[in-house]
Order: C-alpha cells, then sequence, then structure tokens
C-alpha cells in the first residue's frame, strides 16, 4: 500500500514547516510529513526549507547568520490569510509533538549548498534520545552526508534525493546503503518502480500533486508520494 507523506507539512493550505502544517497533515492522514532542516549561527537544528529566511518568513538573510532568538521572533504564516503568527519550528518541537502519534517523518537535510558541521551527529543525537530510529528516514541531495549519516547511525534509514534520472537507481541506492530513494516524479516510470520495489529499495517520489500522476504511480506499486496535498492523495488511494 501506498503511504502518503505531506510535503513540508499540508503545504498546500498551511504555511509549510510550520507545526500548523504538520498537525494539519496528521488530520488529513498523512502516513508521515517531509521536513526540511537547517541549523542556526548557535547550533539550533530548524525547521525551514531555504537556506535564507526572505522567502517564507517575514525576515531576512541567512539562517546560519541569525540565532535561534533571532529566527523565533520572525513570522513563518505571514503570506497565508489567516493571521496567526507561525514560528520556525525547532527539531525538538516536533519530536516532542511526534510522541503522541505514529506518524513517519523524512528529514531532509539541507546541508547541498551549505556544509553545517556536525548537523548529521546533532541530529542523530536528538533522534536516539527520542527513540525514534525507526520513525525517521533521512533524504539529501548530498549523498556524502547521507552515507556519513549512515555510518554513524546504520538502524537509520536513508534515501537519496535524485532531481535526475539515473541508470538503475535501485543499484546506486544499494551500494551506499539506502533502503530507498526519492525521485523527481518526472523522471520515473513503471519499470524503475518495479525494478526497485521487487529489490526491496523502496521508492517515494515528489512532489506529486497531480490527481492522474498520484492514481498512476500508486497503480505501479510504488512505496510512497510526497504531496502537498494529502487530502487528495487518501481520497484517491481509497479509491484503489
Amino acid at each position: 500500500m501506498t503511504k502518503i507523506f505531506a510535503h513540508r507539512g499540508f503545504s498546500a493550505n498551511y504555511p509549510e514547516n510550520t507545526m500548523i502544517a504538520f498537525v494539519e497533515a496528521e488530520k488529513a492522514k498523512a502516513d508521515g510529513i517531509e521536513i526540511d532542516i537547517q541549523m542556526t549561527k548557535d547550533g539550533e537544528i530548524v525547521i525551514i526549507h531555504d537556506e535564507k529566511v526572505d522567502r517564507t518568513t517575514n525576515g531576512s538573510g541567512f539562517v546560519q547568520q541569525l540565532s535561534y532568538k533571532e529566527l523565533r521572533a520572525l513570522n513563518a504564516g505571514h503570506r497565508f490569510k489567516y493571521s496567526n503568527k507561525e514560528s520556525i519550528p525547532t527539531l525538538s518541537e516536533l519530536f516532542e509533538w511526534m510522541q503522541g502519534n505514529s506518524i513517519i517523518c523524512n528529514i531532509e537535510m539541507k546541508n547541498n549548498k551549505i556544509s553545517y558541521e556536525g548537523m548529521e551527529e546533532k541530529t542523530i543525537n536528538l533522534i536516539r534520545q527520542y527513540g525514534f530510529e525507526k520513525r525517521i528516514i533521512f533524504s539529501s541531495f548530498n549523498h556524502y552526508s547521507l552515507v556519513h549519516s549512515y555510518r554513524i547511525a546504520p538502524e537509520i534509514e536513508t534515501a537519496p534525493l535524485l532531481s535526475d534520472g539515473i541508470y538503475q537507481p535501485w543499484i546506486y541506492a544499494n551500494a551506499i546503503n539506502a533502503k530507498g530513494f526519492h525521485p523527481n516524479y518526472k523522471r520515473l516510470n513503471g519499470e524503475i518502480i518495479r525494478a526497485s520495489e521487487s529489490n526491496n529499495i523502496k521508492v517515494r517520489a515528489y512532489t506529486v500533486n497531480n490527481s492522474k500522476t498520484m492514481r498512476a504511480l500508486m497503480k505501479e506499486g510504488i512505496s510512497a508520494i510526497i504531496t502537498d496535498e494529502p487530502i487528495i492523495a487518501r481520497e484517491i488511494l481509497t479509491q484503489l
């Protein structure tokens, strides 16, 4: 059965990567959430997609140049109609909430542009602290970081992000000890899905918002889709 991961939470209807987007994703019956992490100037692991705060908040500047306190003062919900202030959450804040549910969390490490010294270690320590080793999937476009994470914590699943199509991705995933890979859905076909899944390599495609595409991928037996629209995805899965 295909799993539904809410991309940055229920980001079609709520501010991306905020606690309300995660809470609403769970209400929408998503099996998991996909989040992005960066690190503040004072070493706090925070949930935000871009290296800069400009697009998603009312502030400006690089995450790595702002302290956690400065970041916390920003409003990550200002582009949405409702007036609630939404803070940029910390990873610990998310984990506190996850203690009350069984949601899976796909953590994308955003360290392909800025290396964030020690981010993997900090994140892994936190996961172990909460006992979430089996509820986390690490993904990244920085495959060196994934290999590094696997070496420190082989018990946590890793899955490389792939923007381009690569030849026999299941063989590549296996070579770096990953249990899956997360491709751009446009670079995917039924043959790749079937070959990967039959070799015990999970395929979780991003970012699938078109209902026709969702249906086609689900019919091919894809492990998961990562979508901004968890409600639509759940309706289609139920029909199938």
